[in-house]
């Protein structure tokens, strides 16, 4: 059986505070900005990956089961631009051997978790570059 195609990905995560979150997700994370819509902000993570943060009052306080992943091979290079800019993370990088990966958490003006990871497995790494 055959699926429709999909050609793109877009989370979207709600925020009280759109202004904060931008200047995180633009000035520290690096991300372009592809769509303003006022009140929701649309970001390029990859070649056909975004996430989007719209300002809603009823945003949560304290989000919780919502992990933003980046995988990158410079999970350090990643550790000393949040600590260079003043954002502390959760811990320093290290091994987590449960899910073979090495990674730390940060967590953005909203509260939800930014993972930063790499996969020991290299083919990972490479599979999901070139998907």
């Amino acid at each position: 059986m055959s699926h429709p195609k999909v050609e793109q990905q877009i989370t979207f995560l709600y925020t009280r505070n759109l202004a904060g979150t931008a200047d995180f997700y633009e000035k520290i994370v690096g991300l372009p900005l592809v769509v303003d819509q006022g009140l929701c902000r649309i970001y390029k993570v990859t070649k056909e990956s975004y996430i989007g943060f719209c300002e809603r009052e009823s945003a949560p306080k304290v989000p919780q089961g919502v992990i933003f992943t980046l995988v990158t091979p410079d999970v350090d290079l990643w550790y000393d631009q949040f600590v260079k800019n003043g954002i502390t993370p959760e811990d320093k990088p290290k091994d987590n051997p449960d899910y073979e990966i090495y990674h730390f958490f940060v967590k953005d003006p909203n509260g939800y978790l930014v993972e930063v990871q790499r996969f020991w497995d290299e083919q990972w790494n490479t599979e999901l570059t070139n998907i």
